[in-house]
């Protein structure tokens, strides 16, 4: 299968051996330098003896040469020790192992995001959210079934559906297309459970008669806050047999998967080596998206809805992975992800999602997949912001954290869990129980901004600086929109989002913002009255916008008491007047710790029932 397509004339050039600093300076004062890694055509040059002494990182049997030689040009070496190690592509583990990861160290891995990687665990949390939003929000995913738990429900669904529908058969962890068949009979239902029952998307989008799917990478360097990043190329992975939607072809695999792992044992499977051809039955994304485009079809309108496909899924796993993180990780430095998001365009070019890999396989059999997969791991691995660690943290054990003080920039040493003060604590709760959060409350939140406020936007800031081929597409100027399908609605998450509307249009007017606020060498912790964050200082000032804030609240109910909304109970202005009481009652708090026993130190609230009770703490809780 070859489709030809005139190409440009590409611009960029390369220069053989060219030798890149070892660090990446931060934008700002005060704040570690990050390791750079390297393509294959750049040297990295070396650090001193001292400093390189403390690149190593430990292998497993799942990680993959693309990750060993971008690792290796940085000079890591390999290391079996449990806790000299900065990094580490491995399998991922139960929940409670993370507890073993050093502040030094970062794993590919969050815990509990089999809660999305398991095919039974992500239709359920997406089955959930559709009920929560509504169709029109979550309607990217075929109608599923759980078995045995949901077997009369399919069974009602397979008799109105009538004899000519189509399901797909999944084992729900399975992965490279393993157990996977397409039925139609009742009788060809295997009895092995459990299983995943899908309706069949028996009409997909065809280029030169074969079906398709997209493997989409998609990176999250944080859940709280949430960053996702998605990386603009990808594989487009074809069936090697013409598609046809004859009941009798039903069993011919070649035909209904796309998984390489069993189009590849066809006789009729043709590689393709070039990430700018549109030939064989794997192309790039990029190329897709041209040959696309040459056929007259706006492929900024199906990439846009692929966002929305991955921002609302990886909000569906947030509670579960963030209540994890709290209580199994010393720090959030320690883990990042990279998923498999595996997409489908039906006839209509409507992005469906079938699965995601937790673990995607990053094997490179061909020119194409080097091409792709080694641009993604080195911007991956840039993204991530490795730090060269502190000595002694890597000489002994990881049990103990430091209590040095780090100024407000982060220091030498990454952010464990914040103990936050009792005057940061007030603002997170003031935002987090606003009855009235609409954009002129929330967007004082950058009116006077705490020291972890800094902190945190500096670090989103240099993560940012450091994308690469990757797009941040939660936050974004546009994602606000995304905050509502949090089961708990977290500070930073406001925090970044409204960072995100008022900068990104002049993100160097931010960034000097908040250089000048490190330049101050402020440090956390500190009840030093000369800094300016002291407790009377901050609170002088925060109590006049609070001031304001209140005002606001109160002409807020003073209007939904004179306009009411048609459908609203009659005991609304008894909840106007209790959430105003409860406005002004955050701020008569007294100053103390005591504070934190209803917001935690990343801050979280939540207005409606969880849906994971089972799971979460009845006060939503995260780092």
């Amino acid at each position: 299968m070859t489709i030809i397509i005139e190409e440009p004339m590409s611009l960029e050039t390369k220069d053989d051996g060219e030798e890149r600093p070892a660090l990446v300076p931060s934008l700002f004062p005060f704040k570690p330098p990050t390791l750079y890694f390297s393509t294959a055509n750049e040297k990295v040059e070396l650090l001193p003896a001292e400093q390189r002494r403390l690149l190593k990182w430990k292998m497993s049997n799942v990680t993959p040469n693309v990750v060993k030689d971008t690792i290796a040009r940085s000079h890591f070496k390999v290391t079996k020790k449990s806790h000299d190690w900065l990094g580490c592509w491995g399998h991922h583990m139960k929940s409670p192992g993370f507890k073993a990861i050093g502040e030094h160290q970062k794993l590919n891995h969050f815990p509990g995001t089999f809660q999305i990687g398991r095919k039974d665990r992500l239709w359920r949390n997406l089955s959930k959210m559709q009920v929560r939003f509504g169709k029109r929000e979550f309607n990217f995913f075929p109608r599923t079934f759980v078995l045995p738990q949901d077997l009369k429900l399919l069974r009602k669904a397979w008799e109105d559906g009538g004899s000519r529908q189509k399901w797909i058969i999944k084992p729900p962890a399975s992965a490279r297309g393993i157990g996977i068949q397409v039925i139609y009979k009742w009788s060809q239902m295997p009895r092995k459970r459990p299983l995943l029952v899908q309706k069949y998307l028996h009409k997909p989008y065809l280029i030169s008669g074969n079906k398709f799917d997209l493997r989409i990478y998609v990176y999250v360097t944080s859940y709280d806050p949430l960053r996702i990043y998605i990386f603009s190329d990808g594989l487009v992975r074809f069936a090697s047999c013409k598609y046809s939607s004859s009941m009798k072809t039903l069993s011919n695999k070649f035909m209904h998967l796309t998984n390489y792992s069993v189009n590849k044992q066809n006789s009729e499977y043709q590689t393709n080596s070039d990430d700018k051809a549109c030939q064989g039955h794997k192309w790039a994304l990029k190329a897709l998206w041209q040959y696309l485009g040459s056929q007259g079809i706006n492929t900024s309108v199906i990439w846009e809805k692929i966002k929305d496909i991955v921002i609302k899924t990886i909000i569906a796993s947030e509670p579960y992975v963030t209540s994890l993180l709290k209580i199994h990780v010393q720090t959030p430095y320690s883990c990042h992800e990279l998923f498999g998001f595996d997409i489908m365009l039906d006839e209509n070019l409507k992005p469906w999602i079938l699965e995601v890999n937790i673990s995607p396989s990053l094997h490179s059999n061909t020119a194409l997949d080097v091409s792709i997969k080694g641009q993604m791991i080195r911007d991956l691995l840039n993204l991530a912001g490795f730090h060269i660690p502190q000595k002694d943290d890597v000489v002994t054990p990881c049990s103990s954290t430091s209590s040095s003080p780090t100024n407000l920039c982060g220091g030498s040493r990454e952010r464990s869990k914040l103990d936050l003060s009792a005057d940061e604590k007030v603002k997170r709760a003031f935002y987090l129980t606003q009855r009235y959060a609409d954009q002129d409350v929330l967007s004082t939140v950058l009116a006077v901004l705490t020291p972890d406020d800094v902190r945190v936007l500096a670090e989103t800031e240099d993560e940012l600086n450091r994308r690469g081929e990757f797009e941040r597409v939660f936050p974004s100027p546009t994602s606000s929109r995304y905050l509502r399908f949090f089961e708990c609605q977290r500070y930073l998450n406001i925090l970044l989002d409204q960072w995100e509307q008022k900068y990104w249009n002049n993100r160097t007017k931010g960034i000097s913002l908040l250089r000048s606020h490190c330049q101050e060498g402020i440090h956390l912790g500190t009840n030093d009255p000369a800094h300016i964050w002291s407790k009377t200082s901050y609170m002088s000032t925060f109590e006049v916008r609070r001031q304001d804030l209140v005002s606001l609240s109160k002409s807020r109910v003073v209007v939904s008491q004179q306009h009411p909304a048609h459908d609203d109970d009659d005991d609304d202005d008894d909840d106007d007047d209790r959430s105003d009481r409860e406005v002004s009652s955050v701020f008569s708090l007294p100053v103390s710790s005591s504070l934190g026993s209803s917001f935690t130190s990343s801050g979280c609230a939540s207005s409606q029932p969880s849906l994971t009770q089972s799971l979460l703490p009845q006060h939503c809780a995260s780092l």
